[in-house]
């Protein structure tokens, strides 16, 4: 199968991680880095904030999404979690820390809080198929 080519849309991407008083910042931020690639980073107010405007800076999701086959999981969430042009999904923040990448349907699923990563886009749709693609047997 052919790599998914990545659409030319607009998208913000934030990504966000609590810094809890037992965590060490740098290691939150390693973990962040691990979810997603060339971003800038701000440490403030008790959280880690990565934002992006570039849709490859999620590429290492997609191919983990892909590897998995785990698309049907990010595409209800982010169904679900749908607002108008923007749509969000948790990342263990644990796994990513070891560089895996895991999915959490509930914030409470990664004991130490999760990674939540939020996607603006007037072409979400493009956005969502890119990331999680629907697959076919």
């Amino acid at each position: 199968m052919d790599e998914l080519k990545i659409p030319n849309v607009v998208c913000k991407i934030e990504v966000y991680a609590a810094v809890n008083p037992s965590e060490d910042p740098d290691k939150v931020r390693l973990a962040v880095s691990h979810v997603i690639l060339e971003t800038d980073y701000q440490y403030k107010e008790g959280s880690i904030k990565a934002t992006s405007n570039q849709l490859n800076s999620l590429v290492k999701i997609q191919e983990t999404i892909k590897k998995h086959r785990t698309n049907k999981i990010y595409r209800r969430q982010m169904r679900f979690n749908t607002k108008g042009d923007t749509t969000w999904f948790y990342l263990n923040k644990q796994a990513a820390f070891v560089d895996v990448i895991a999915a959490c349907e509930e914030a409470e699923e990664s004991a130490m809080g999760p990674i939540k990563v939020i996607l603006h886009s007037k072409d979400l749709d493009k956005v969502v198929d890119w990331l999680a693609p629907e697959m076919t047997e």
